[in-house]
């Protein structure tokens, strides 16, 4: 069992405003969503995407051909039955088909869409949920998702540079990568050696990556029924053409992403997705081209082969809510964004836009990284702010805990305000107001002197924090935005799943620290 830390997302300073902002339910957000991410506000969400007309039987029909080459768990194959029911919904996420699963936060956004479909479930007896990965197959940026890193090195797989989408791409030398890359790595533990056994069996020279990829997902949480869909699919594309043609002849949808988009910037919100006349990607002898004009097209063509056109990322979620029973979407802070883009759009489709659900974000800590972080009289929070903060914090708690130059300051403040108000002399303001802020001025640069001399005094206390920082921001980054999962398995084994499973609430809203 480990310990839990919570921190809010606006003082880790790794979050936009936007999402600070919507993690605060601000007001200046409220026109802009469905509702807002709590229990109560699933209930209006499923009474509004009950009324939508949804073709059952054709997903599920999908799913079951998907799936068809891999051994479901008796919770999946269930969870893909109980989707023929009216009062059956998703708790979808979805990603890149990163190698190995790519970064940790893969893992901490199936957690929490699991965790949330048990919620929702224990919360709606009356109802099923079904958490549901909706594979992005179709996107074709190779270089986003051929490598991981594992102790700050970096592994990529680059035997292929080809502009197609990268689900159907065959990594063909992959068992020997594997044989190169993880086998010394993984065999110096049971845990590790049992995980080398599952990416042997997920990554074959004759899978297609997005085979490897719902084989490693079905291998990893088919335990917790788990449903696995890819998007790149005739027959579900074939259900979406009226939305290819309105995008691709008449680019119907750019006026109402241009109009939402602006509106965020307007509050100033970034926006995250570049939106375009055209939304789609046409796939053609194996390659996915962006549609610059119409005119090219063949008449029919989106009739005939709807499988050719792949949407952007601002057209892809009015598909994957065209063809899901979905209610709730469980993304990271930039999916959050780009959905934001999209109300209208929604709306004159007449399709409820699902509920928006930032995912856990999580960092793990060791006993020993604890230790040394108390030893230095620093705390976990410290750490989310820079170096010169941390070394700072460290010199003045050695001079004197009870000592603060910011309540000096605060004294100084103090002391010429009281003598504003007790010569109420306008004349004299503007020579008051010079004076503080030369004294201020003065005891900044005493407090810099200082905590330089302090510095180079403790040059081995320095190191210590200058290593912990780079260790639990690898890259200046976040833990999760970095490290595979494969070293905390190896240390955790299957418990690791456990150890997440039990601490991730995707409605708490709060940064999570887990240590022992």
């Amino acid at each position: 069992m480990l310990n839990q830390i919570k921190i809010t997302y606006k003082e880790t300073n790794f979050f936009s405003k936007l999402i600070n902002d919507y993690i605060e339910e601000n007001d200046s957000l409220s026109d802009k969503i469905s509702y807002f991410p709590n229990l109560d506000n699933f209930n209006k969400q499923i009474k509004n995407k009950s009324k939508q007309n949804l073709d059952r039987k054709l997903l599920v029909n999908v799913l079951k051909q998907q799936n068809s080459k891999i051994l479901l768990s008796n919770f999946s194959k269930k969870n893909i039955e109980l989707l023929s029911k009216e009062n059956t919904y998703t708790v979808t996420t979805g990603h890149q088909l990163c190698l190995f699963t790519g970064p940790l936060f893969f893992i901490y956004k199936i957690f929490s869409t699991i965790n949330l479909a048990e919620k929702l479930t224990e919360k709606y007896p009356n109802n099923n949920f079904v958490p549901l990965f909706w594979l992005a197959s179709e996107d074709h940026d190779l270089n986003e998702i051929n490598h991981f890193y594992v102790n700050n090195k970096v592994y990529t797989y680059n035997k292929v540079n080809e502009n197609m989408p990268v689900g159907r791409l065959k990594f063909d030398k992959i068992e020997q990568f594997i044989s190169d890359n993880l086998t010394d790595l993984l065999q110096k533990s049971n845990d590790g050696k049992n995980l080398l056994k599952i990416f042997k069996k997920a990554y074959r020279n004759d899978r297609n990556l997005v085979d490897c990829t719902r084989f490693l997902l079905n291998e990893l949480f088919g335990l917790y029924g788990l449903v696995i869909i890819d998007g790149d699919d005739k027959s579900l594309k074939s259900s979406f053409k009226n939305v290819i043609k309105k995008d691709v002849l008449d680019k119907y949808y750019s006026k109402y992403i241009k109009n939402d988009s602006e509106r965020l910037l307007e509050n100033s919100y970034h926006q995250q997705a570049h939106y375009r006349d055209i939304n789609f990607f046409r796939i053609k002898e194996g390659r996915r081209e962006l549609i610059l004009n119409s005119d090219n097209l063949e008449k029919d063509e989106i009739d005939n082969f709807p499988q050719n056109f792949s949407p952007n990322v601002l057209i892809r979620p009015i598909y994957q809510e065209l063809v899901l029973p979905n209610i709730a979407v469980v993304g990271g802070a930039s999916e959050i964004s780009y959905w934001l883009q999209l109300k209208s759009s929604f709306e004159k489709e007449k399709i409820p836009l699902p509920i928006l659900v930032l995912r856990n974000s999580v960092m793990i800590l060791s006993k020993h990284q604890i230790n040394k972080i108390k030893k230095l009289n620093l705390s976990v929070k410290d750490f989310f702010y820079e170096k010169e903060y941390l070394y700072k914090k460290y010199i003045l708690n050695k001079i004197n805990k009870n000592f603060s130059f910011n309540e000096q300051k605060k004294k100084i403040n103090e002391i010429y305000s009281e003598i504003k108000s007790s010569f109420h002399d306008l004349n004299l303001d503007d020579s008051i107001n010079a004076n503080l802020k030369k004294n201020l001025k003065l005891l900044s640069s005493l407090e810099l002197k200082l905590i330089r001399n302090k510095k180079k005094n403790d040059e081995e206390a320095i190191n210590k924090i200058n290593k912990l920082k780079d260790d639990l921001f690898p890259n200046n980054n976040l833990q999760e935005r970095n490290n595979n999962f494969m070293l905390l398995y190896m240390q955790y084994g299957d418990n690791f799943f456990k150890i997440l499973k039990n601490n991730l609430d995707p409605l708490d809203g709060n940064f999570v620290v887990l240590h022992k």
